[in-house]
């Protein structure tokens, strides 16, 4: 089953791994015009892509938090020492 992501987790997602566009696009393989697309409301983006930047971020330790009545969201993981 997909895993729903929003502009709004790509960009904080982004922010929390102090990423730019392009470094995002580098570690996705995701051309960074159909990011900042994506991040600016131009396009939906399609699953393939989304599920690409999920994974790019993901792999960097970003959490994508799914909407439970707060609203979806990002973290990023926890350490195994942190307490």
């Amino acid at each position: 089953m997909p895993k729903h992501v929003t502009r709004a987790q790509i960009r904080a997602g982004r922010a929390l791994v102090d990423w730019s566009v392009r470094e995002l696009s580098a570690r996705s393989g995701v051309h960074r015009n159909t990011i900042t697309n994506f991040e600016t409301g131009k396009s939906g983006g399609d699953q393939t892509t989304l599920s690409s930047l999920r994974a790019a971020l993901e792999a960097a330790g970003v959490v994508f938090i799914p909407a439970n009545g707060g609203g979806a969201g990002v973290r990023l993981k926890k350490e195994p020492n942190e307490g």
